[in-house]
């Protein structure tokens, strides 16, 4: 596997599946000012209705807030593991998996994931989450 973060060339492309991989390694970070970086200024990141975040966010700031800090506060060690990109044009599909614990409830979620990414001009515009929701809520008080 390519050491992306090492890559002068994968910090600065704009090659949509390098976005989004950006993305993902500031998000495991825990680097909100780095992911807020891929993100364009009128970007819609949707979370799948029955998610417990469900909704559109629009701004990087609203997404950080309404998404990741949240995730944050409510679950130890979230992280998604991107395994598989399947990029056609501006398109990228990344199949992950969410793990994290519960702090409420001491419960951790291992969970397949899906998501659609829409990069334009080296930023997200657009992302969306497909996920089973049962399985993340079973884990919730």
């Amino acid at each position: 596997m390519t050491d992306y973060a090492a890559s002068t060339d994968f910090a600065t492309s704009a090659a949509p599946a390098d976005v989004v991989r950006r993305q993902y390694l500031a998000s495991a970070a825990g680097d909100l000012e780095a992911l807020r970086a891929t993100l364009a200024p009128d970007v819609e990141w949707t979370e799948m209705a029955g998610f417990p975040l469900a909704g559109t966010y629009r701004t990087p700031d609203g997404v950080t807030a309404n998404v990741m800090e949240r995730l944050g506060a409510d679950w130890d060690g979230w992280t998604a593991h991107d395994d598989t990109y399947v990029t056609d044009g501006e398109n990228v599909v990344v199949l992950a998996r969410y793990t994290a614990t519960n702090k409420a409830t001491g419960k951790p979620i291992d969970v397949r994931v899906a998501h659609h990414f829409t990069v334009r001009g080296g930023l997200i515009v657009r992302f969306e989450q497909f996920v089973d929701t049962a399985k993340v809520r079973e884990a919730m008080p």
